[in-house]
């Protein structure tokens, strides 16, 4: 008898990430990404699916039910330095692109979409699999390896909107190059990393993965939401960016209404911060990788003092490769970006969602557990128990997460979201 389900076992639990990974680990194409209340999910076509024959490489490669949090990090990252949030890394730096456009436009300081230039113009690789929002896409985001400047230009700023990697392995096999990095969150990290174990071939031209530091998902309900309050759709839209224009940034929305083109643009923190936990996937409530431990750089955010007065934008940065460590130090020695060294704790202080993740997701594991549901296996314990705050907190993220993921019950959004007052800067 198959002991091993397939990846219908991680939907039917509600522990999928909507990573797409179970599709490109699929041999026989049994697997196509569709969408289910504005997020990824995969479905199987029961007639080519072989895994009553033993394949179940769908299931092997998924995060969405086990991650090794500590033996994994710790064989691909050996004798470097630990922290208890960070995990396993060699150096933390602050920093920005040089490139004042770069950095004015890019999240936060622009390092990712700089390091990316700098590799290719250098040769170091022969591409970048990045995302874009994409007018052509159900779903405004595409997917696609980046092999140009302008094309790793047209990918930056952050999403917050789903992404699947579903098209990596046909993506990367069929392309020239051999040398291959990949941008994604921790979740696409940890699946690709699973599944390069089962494919040499990717393995080997995948050299480099970098990781966008994640406090959690969100579903493309938020977009659709966020547009419909400002009284135009998803379908007006011709360019979309959550974050542009400076440190942290702005909304804007290009979009068309009677034959007119307008832009719609106000700060990130008036619509995300009222909004973000109404629409966040039950999965990234249980996620316990903030940083992106399996990448070999990643990526975020530093709003703390005194970076938080830089106006244009900062980056924090944790190395976890030493190979990876030569080339982004090189960047910083030929001028392409402003780098300085930092303490881990000073990356801690700027990312409190880091430390809410090793213990409020762990402790809302074993609630989940201890009412007979299922929940993610992170290889990993947290000092935090089941207490009543945390009780209280399940209860109301799970309200939240209700009144988000209901259409019908978005008339209640105004009277429960956050209150913040919205500062309109349509032009």
């Amino acid at each position: 008898m198959n002991r091993i389900p397939n990846v219908n076992y991680t939907t039917s639990h509600h522990l999928c990430t909507g990573c797409g990974i179970c599709k490109s680990a699929c041999p026989f194409d049994a697997i196509e990404i569709g969408v289910e209340k504005g997020c990824f999910r995969p479905y199987i076509n029961p007639d080519k699916c072989r895994n009553s024959s033993g394949c179940h490489k769908c299931f092997t490669s998924c995060p969405g039910v086990k991650v090794e949090l500590n033996s994994g990090p710790a064989e691909l990252y050996p004798d470097v330095c630990h922290d208890d949030l960070i995990g396993n890394y060699f150096k933390c730096y602050s920093g920005y692109s040089n490139d004042h456009d770069i950095r004015f436009h890019s999240a936060s300081g622009g390092l990712v979409s700089q390091f990316l230039i700098f590799l290719l113009k250098k040769n170091y690789i022969d591409g970048a699999i990045v995302t874009r929002f994409d007018a052509e896409s159900p779903l405004k985001v595409k997917t696609f390896i980046a092999t140009t400047p302008d094309e790793i230009l047209s990918a930056k700023s952050s999403k917050y909107g789903p992404v699947h990697f579903g098209e990596i392995t046909k993506m990367v096999k069929e392309s020239d190059g051999n040398r291959f990095v990949v941008v994604g969150l921790p979740c696409h990290i940890e699946g690709l990393r699973k599944y390069e174990k089962l494919d040499k071939t990717l393995r080997s031209k995948i050299i480099g993965h970098f990781a966008i530091f994640c406090s959690s998902g969100r579903s493309y309900y938020l977009t659709e939401y966020v547009c419909r309050e400002r009284k135009f759709t998803t379908a007006q839209l011709k360019d979309f960016s959550y974050r542009d224009n400076g440190c942290l940034g702005n909304m804007v929305a290009t979009y068309e209404e009677n034959g007119e083109v307008k832009i719609w643009e106000e700060p990130f923190e008036s619509y995300y911060q009222s909004l973000a936990s109404f629409f966040v996937p039950t999965r990234c409530k249980l996620c316990m990788d903030h940083y992106g431990e399996f990448a070999d750089i990643c990526f975020g955010d530093i709003h703390i003092e005194p970076y938080v007065q830089d106006k244009i934008g900062v980056n924090s940065v944790i190395v976890r490769d030493k190979l990876w460590h030569e080339k982004f130090a090189e960047m910083g020695r030929l001028g392409f970006a402003t780098i300085d060294e930092i303490p881990a704790q000073i990356v801690n202080k700027s990312q409190p969602m880091a430390k809410v993740k090793k213990n409020r997701n762990y402790v809302f594991g074993k609630i989940r557990n201890l009412i007979g549901w299922k929940s993610p296996d992170f290889e990993t314990k947290s000092k935090s128990r089941i207490t009543i705050p945390y009780i209280k907190w399940f209860i109301a993220s799970s309200c939240q997460h209700f009144i988000g993921f209901h259409k019908w019950l978005w008339w209640l959004l105004p009277y429960v979201k956050v209150k913040v007052k919205i500062k309109n800067l349509k032009l």
